[in-house]
């Protein structure tokens, strides 16, 4: 399937009516599903679909690891794309349980859950660990993902996600008309290329929700930076998962809003 397509529009630019066209992403339904079962069904760009399904399944606890997934199939249909995938038993097994605890439709975001409580998962907590930030890492960080934006690049209207290692630039990046499914394609990338999340940092275009936090906390990610600014529970989660959050990022400026120590400087830094 085509990731954009053109389309005629009707435009008025300065003070006149001109008829052309402009590229827009395309936009289908997505069904996940497991061993027969579907999980949930998101609205997606048809493109990196095996990074979307191991991430998503990574991020969102089906799997511990991406040798749990024993194979998987993209069938189209008439009105969108089933990404069918079969569980190792042990997999099968938590799945199942899953889905025995659920009533209800699943969507975007928070998938497949059906009380207060399970919104607020108990995530890993990051240990310190060795990674240290300059803060040009952010501005660079920022910048490459820009870089490689071909999908928004072509019709302003996609997210991205990208993964950041010092001293080597932005190593990959994944674009989705939806902002989490930008960052399960990455999570799933950086999964079947071999990529520690804790040896970089997450770096997306969009502001930072719960649900973006405690995928970044799943697949063991120390830093995340975001375009925009985060919500008060996504700091709160990030506080409390270890992660450092970056928010605000623009150029060179931004703002850190969890666990500065991995940025130098920053624990010693005045306060206005």
């Amino acid at each position: 399937m085509q990731t954009h397509l053109q389309k005629p529009r009707l435009a008025f630019r300065a003070g006149r009516w001109a008829q052309g066209s402009r590229s827009v992403p395309a936009e289908v339904a997505v069904a996940l599903i497991y061993n027969g079962t579907t999980q949930a069904v998101m609205m997606a760009t048809p493109e990196a679909l095996e990074d979307f399904g191991a991430g998503f399944s990574l991020t969102e606890g089906i799997i511990s690891e991406l040798s749990e997934i024993l194979e998987n199939e993209i069938v189209e249909q008439s009105h969108g794309l089933e990404l069918r995938m079969w569980l190792a038993p042990d997999a099968e097994t938590r799945f199942q349980a899953r889905r025995r605890a659920q009533v209800g439709p699943v969507g975007c975001g928070l998938c497949g859950i059906d009380s207060l409580t399970e919104a607020l998962r108990i995530l890993p907590t990051l240990p310190p660990g060795r990674l240290h930030l300059d803060p040009s890492d952010a501005e660079q960080a920022m910048a490459g993902l820009t870089r490689h934006q071909a999908l928004n690049d072509a019709t302003r209207a996609a997210h991205a996600a990208g993964f950041y290692l010092p001293g080597h630039g932005v190593a990959l990046v994944r674009e989705d008309v939806g902002r989490h499914n930008a960052l399960d394609k990455l999570a799933g990338a950086m999964a079947r290329g071999g990529l520690r999340a804790a040896d970089g940092a997450l770096v997306i275009t969009s502001r930072v929700s719960v649900d973006l936090v405690q995928k970044a906390a799943m697949i063991g990610a120390p830093v995340l930076m975001a375009a925009s600014a985060p919500t008060a529970l996504a700091i709160a989660e990030a506080e409390a998962a270890g992660i450092t959050l970056v928010g605000v990022l623009r150029g060179a400026d931004f703002e850190i809003f969890t666990h500065p120590e991995r940025f130098t400087g920053a624990q010693t830094a005045d306060v206005a």
